[in-house]
């Protein structure tokens, strides 16, 4: 049976990972820095901490393949198939020529990988505030879509 303080530090280190909007890598740290200092005095703590973290590692991972997928694709068709020719006069900057015909099939790829990297990013962020509820409430929870790095 979990007492109230390991059902709070189990929410906590749920919670210290939206610090990833305010610090980079918070995410990693703040979950890390606390599970080490509770992992030896709850097994609870330490199996929610180690679902946290590898949640947080799956998603890096899954962003990560989608970055490479969009940021990629969107380059090279847009510098290859897109005939632009640019003029500079009295300082405006101007694209005559531009066709977005040659690059739609390959840039609507690289939007969908975008599209569904901001919907991961939404979704992480009610599934910690949902995780946290549940661990704070003392109920065990796992993330969905988790691949298990730390066992």
């Amino acid at each position: 049976m979990e007492t109230k303080k390991q059902n709070n530090t189990a929410a906590f280190i749920n919670l210290s990972t939206l610090t990833q909007y305010f610090i980079p890598l918070g995410n990693f740290i703040f979950p890390i820095i606390i599970w080490g200092a509770h992992k030896d005095k709850s097994e609870y703590v330490e199996q929610q901490a180690k679902q946290t973290i590898n949640f947080q590692l799956s998603l890096f991972m899954y962003s990560c393949i989608l970055a490479l997928i969009a940021i990629p694709i969107f380059l090279v068709t847009f510098f290859n198939h897109a005939n632009f020719n640019a003029s500079v006069e009295d300082g405006d900057f101007t694209l005559t020529d531009f066709n977005f015909s040659d690059v739609t099939g390959w840039l609507t790829v690289a939007i969908v990988a975008a599209l569904i990297f901001a919907m991961l990013k939404v979704a992480e962020f009610f599934l910690i505030i949902y995780a946290s509820v549940k661990t704070a409430n003392g109920d065990d929870f796992k993330y969905p879509l988790t691949i298990k790095f730390l066992k």
